[in-house]
């Protein structure tokens, strides 16, 4: 495994371990109740950080695929999100979430970064990351093949 890939997969480690301290910061720390599609979004951070942890040790680059799934998924998730908080065709229409409304936004850092948007920023990282992993793996194939 060339050097390149091990610091990608530590690149993605490193933003979902950031993404899942900084949702639990928000929830127990200023203790902002999630929403449901809060939630949907943890389901699918969380596991990239525990994965990856045990890829990296076991030096397994393949184990892309599957948190790139859950990255993929997360990112549309995060997508809709920020799309009920931010746009009023999508707000207007919005699914109902339970006690706490998805389309409420506990911050709104310059008129635009609210916590969907967060998220929605790590799992694109964490896919294009994704992608570029599998890109170099089969550049090494190729290169091992000649």
């Amino acid at each position: 495994m060339s050097k390149k890939i091990e610091n990608s997969m530590l690149v993605i480690w490193t933003v979902a371990f950031v993404a899942t301290l900084g949702s639990l910061y928000f929830s127990e720390i200023r203790e902002y109740e999630p929403c449901k599609l809060c939630w949907v979004q943890r389901i699918f951070m969380y596991p990239i950080a525990i994965i990856m942890t045990v890829a990296y040790i076991q030096k397994n680059p393949r184990i892309v695929v599957t948190t790139l799934v859950f990255s993929i998924i997360g990112g549309c998730i995060s997508a809709y999100h920020y799309a009920i908080q931010k746009i009023d065709l999508f707000q207007d229409n919005a699914i109902a979430c339970g006690a706490v409304p998805c389309t409420g936004m506990y911050i709104n850092w310059f008129g635009f970064v609210t916590i969907p948007f967060l998220a929605l920023t790590a799992f694109v990282i964490l896919t294009a990351v994704g992608f570029y992993i599998l890109k170099q793996l089969k550049q090494e194939e190729v290169e091992e093949e000649e």
